[in-house]
């Protein structure tokens, strides 16, 4: 009996603008960090990318997408979205935010759609790995595509 691919929202968009993907599924029961998604999925590190959400002093919610193995910083990220500060969501707000849960947070179809910064390395690579908007599945998708659906801007949020 064949598997049925279970679509997500972040799936149906990329359809709905006719961006290609490939939708990578794999078994996983709870949150695993990116770097052992990676290693589930064998994908490359330097072109995995994780989505942080970020709060502003304006109470605006940002979305960051940034490599697996670094750390946002908030500075820089601030001047990005041209905020004074920003501050990560508290993880139990993940949800009521974006309408996903963590470890499945995907920068495409959010509940709204929220400034998005993705890093310039992203550039560096025709394709980059994202959250495919649920735990288990990830997506391999252009960058500057990705920017275009979710209206994003790239910048470097990590220096």
């Amino acid at each position: 009996m064949k598997k049925t691919e279970i679509k997500t929202n972040a799936m149906r968009i990329l359809e709905r603008n006719k961006i290609p993907y490939e939708a990578i599924q794999y078994e996983c029961e709870e949150f695993i960090d990116g770097l052992h998604t990676a290693q589930i999925t064998g994908a490359p590190v330097e072109q995995s990318f994780k989505t942080l959400v970020v709060q502003g002093k304006s109470r605006d919610y940002y979305v960051l997408v940034i490599p697996i193995a670094e750390e946002v910083n908030l500075k820089t990220a601030a001047k990005a979205v041209g905020e004074k500060s920003v501050e990560m969501i508290h993880v139990k707000d993940i949800t009521k935010v974006t309408g996903y849960v963590r470890g499945g947070c995907s920068p495409l179809g959010m509940k709204k759609l929220y400034p998005t910064v993705i890093h310039e390395s992203a550039l560096n690579f025709p394709e980059i790995y994202i959250s495919g908007g649920r735990i288990g599945t990830t997506l391999k998708v252009n960058p500057e595509k990705l920017a275009e659906v979710v209206k994003g801007k790239f910048c470097n949020i990590i220096a």
